[in-house]
């Protein structure tokens, strides 16, 4: 499962841009109970999304014209400029050129479907993962499914196993290297209806899904999936914070620690 020993594709990095952090701290905090830490006065509004003192996620102003509020997923790279090259090789699209930060380098992409990600080269990531309220799954959704894997496995070199859900068949992503059941992180599923666009949602281990959803909703937050279980993965939701960014929540089975 996704955690904080970071490889080569595996999820390193997630942040939401919005267009008001302090409304996005507010709510974020109320259904998680994350604390929001200024990276400081240098950062232009960028910060952390703590819980229990770990960063779990961050949080910046939105930076580009017409841009939405959205989560953004970053996966380790060991060059970003070769990613970046390779991105655009691959039908891709570069959003923002690699850049350094200190000794981390990042770049923002849209893959052919266009779903928006980014990659970060970094020896330091998210502190706490597949816990209760951090990060534990990540989701592509695209209208070809099979392209999307043949995209990011040039990326990323990942695996991908089919499995069987309620109409669909659901791709299972797992980094290069090592076991690929203990690799996966993430998956593929196809779009469920012309109204969906391609995107990347993160899935955050809950304790209780019912009770995150109705928190996010007396938050302001919108409820797009009510709770409902799938068998043998756990009791999902499907919301939208008051800028309709999109996230995901998960009571896994067996629950997270």
């Amino acid at each position: 499962m996704l955690g904080t020993e970071f490889r080569t594709g595996s999820p390193i990095w997630i942040d939401l841009g919005s267009p008001d952090t302090q409304a996005a701290a507010a709510f974020y905090s109320a259904v998680f109970g994350w604390d929001f830490v200024s990276a400081g006065p240098e950062a232009g509004g960028y910060g952390y999304f703590q819980k229990n003192g770990g960063t779990v996620a961050a949080l910046g102003p939105l930076t580009e014209a017409g841009a939405r509020s959205a989560w953004m997923t970053y996966f380790r790279t060991d060059d970003a400029r070769v990613t970046a090259r390779a991105v655009t090789n691959a039908g891709g699209t570069v959003r923002a050129e690699p850049m350094s930060i200190g000794e981390a380098t990042f770049a923002q992409f849209t893959d052919p479907q266009g779903a928006q990600f980014a990659v970060l080269r970094s020896e330091q990531g998210l502190q706490r993962a597949s816990e209760e309220d951090t990060l534990v799954w990540v989701e592509l959704h695209v209208g070809d499914p099979d392209a999307a894997v043949g995209f990011y496995h040039g990326l990323f070199g990942w695996r991908a196993e089919p499995m069987q859900a309620p109409g669909m068949t659901y791709q299972v992503l797992s980094i290069a290297e090592g076991d690929q059941q203990q690799g996966s992180f993430g998956g593929v599923a196809p779009l469920q209806d012309t109204r969906e666009e391609a995107r990347w949602v993160p899935y955050f281990a809950v304790a209780d899904a019912d009770a995150l959803v109705t928190a996010a909703y007396d938050n302001g937050g919108t409820v797009l999936m009510p709770a409902a279980n799938v068998p043998g993965v756990g009791r999902i939701a499907w919301l939208a914070d008051p800028a309709q960014a999109v996230f995901a929540v998960l009571r896994p089975d067996p629950p997270a620690r």
